[in-house]
């Protein structure tokens, strides 16, 4: 098979990988997140978000490093196996596909619940099946197409948190609430170090998406130089966002008790602010944060199948094939797809449990990967700093590790029963691990 055949057409700059990264965050975590983790800090949560955003840009360092190495669409798979060995690649590759797979089900979950809410008269299914099938038709259009919606997607988005941001200020200011600016909200003598980083560790899902443009690598003008841009600025502004948002929303609500439902505070503090028609607004927005997030979802995963099935460590004649038009992975894409009905028979915390393991093992690797690059390689890479290879990665992978610790039971059984059926697969593939799994070697496309 020719290479052309097999590789994916570049096009992308940073500002595009930039916006699909930040869809694929969901900018509106912020809201979903702030009661829950108010409740679990006693009102300190951006602090929490400066604990995560220093651990996630440490770790967004080590996916740099990577991806100037190896620039296609394998992302943790890929780097994983070419510095710890292709079984080893295999089963973290097996294993992020939980994230990468299941996430974009929770965003179908999630648009049966927004919509539901405000059409009872329409079954569930209906709002999920038709996001499902919007997403999928976008992403098979091609990639020009996914980046320029994800693009409108996230600025909507921000439009509508900058709106919420001057409503929650002038509450503020009218003693409408809370006892006026400060910095209570990063530190008061309430303040807990255990507490800040078990809101840390929920926090940690709201960045999801800044590892995922690693899997555009392929399609990325000069991905050596534009991809480790974009996961750090995607990291930032992340970071920056949350922590902005949060403080104000702090300061309004130091004590989040006052809520009907901790877990729904955002729509009641929308409605607090500014009335009715901004409600509407608010909840337009969290709507187009699902698709945004579910278009971005599903692109990543596709590209990790194409990767994977490239390699023929499943089946290339399905999922290792880019149509030659259109330029995508087109059975990859449908096969999420279908894969993503299940939203129909889950509820979001069964969902959302089941990420946390890939994402975390994904993490993890990478930051393993670069000490194991340096130490292999150490020779020959005269200058190279000890600290941005070792110590860096070393402080991510410490902090990955506490998350590690903060996984529920049911996110660590499922994740551990899904590595067990990877790990199965891997001894037939190897004959017994006699014999390496099959590997693709990578050529430029030019």
């Amino acid at each position: 098979m020719e290479s052309s055949q097999v590789t994916l057409k570049r096009t992308l700059g940073v500002a595009p990988v930039v916006f699909l990264g930040l869809a694929y965050m969901s900018p509106f975590a912020v809201f979903d997140t702030f009661g829950v983790v108010s409740a679990e800090t006693h009102g300190h949560v951006p602090a929490s978000y400066i604990l995560i955003t220093i651990a996630i840009l440490f770790t967004a360092l080590s996916y740099g490093k990577m991806v100037k190495l190896y620039p296609d669409a394998g992302s943790a798979y890929t780097y994983t196996k070419k510095t710890m060995g292709s079984k080893l690649g295999f089963l973290v590759g097996w294993s992020a596909l939980l994230d990468y797979l299941f996430l974009p089900m929770i965003n179908a979950v999630l648009a049966g619940i927004y919509l539901s809410a405000s059409f009872p008269a329409v079954p569930s299914w209906v709002w999920v099946v038709g996001l499902i099938v919007i997403i999928t038709v976008m992403n098979i259009a091609g990639i020009k197409i996914t980046v320029s919606a994800n693009t409108l997607f996230v600025l909507f988005q921000l439009l509508v948190a900058i709106i919420f941001v001057i409503l929650t200020i002038r509450a503020i200011i009218s003693g409408d609430g809370g006892t006026g600016f400060g910095l209570n909200p990063f530190f008061s003598e309430e303040i807990s170090m255990n507490l800040l980083f078990s809101g840390a560790a929920i926090l940690a899902l709201a960045f999801l998406g800044f590892d995922a443009v690693t899997t555009l690598s392929e399609e990325t003008i000069q991905p050596e130089k534009n991809i480790p841009k974009a996961i750090f600025w995607i990291a930032l502004i992340g970071g920056a966002f949350f922590i902005t948002v949060t403080y104000f929303m702090q300061v309004l609500y130091p004590d989040v008790s006052i809520f009907q439902d901790i877990e729904g505070a955002s729509p009641e503090i929308a409605i607090h602010i500014g009335g009715l028609l901004f409600q509407s607004v608010f909840t337009s927005g969290a709507l187009i944060s699902v698709l945004a997030s579910g278009l971005a979802a599903q692109t990543s995963a596709s590209r990790l199948l194409f990767a994977m099935g490239r390699d023929g460590v499943i089946p290339n004649k399905w999922f290792g094939k880019v149509h030659p038009k259109l330029q995508t992975p087109v059975f990859n894409i449908i096969f999420i797809g279908v894969l993503s009905l299940s939203a129909l028979f889950l509820d979001l915390v069964t969902a959302t449990s089941l990420i946390n393991f890939g994402a975390f093992t994904a993490f993890s690797f990478v930051n393993l990967s670069v000490i194991v690059y340096y130490f292999k390689n150490k020779q020959s890479m005269k200058g190279a700093s000890y600290t941005r290879y070792v110590l860096f990665p070393l402080i991510g992978l410490a902090f990955l590790i506490y998350l590690w610790f903060s996984l529920d039971a049911m996110a660590l059984g499922f994740g551990l029963a899904w590595f067990a059926i990877g790990l199965v697969y891997l001894t037939w593939l190897t004959k017994g691990f006699k014999v390496k799994p099959p590997e693709y070697e990578f050529v430029e496309n030019i």
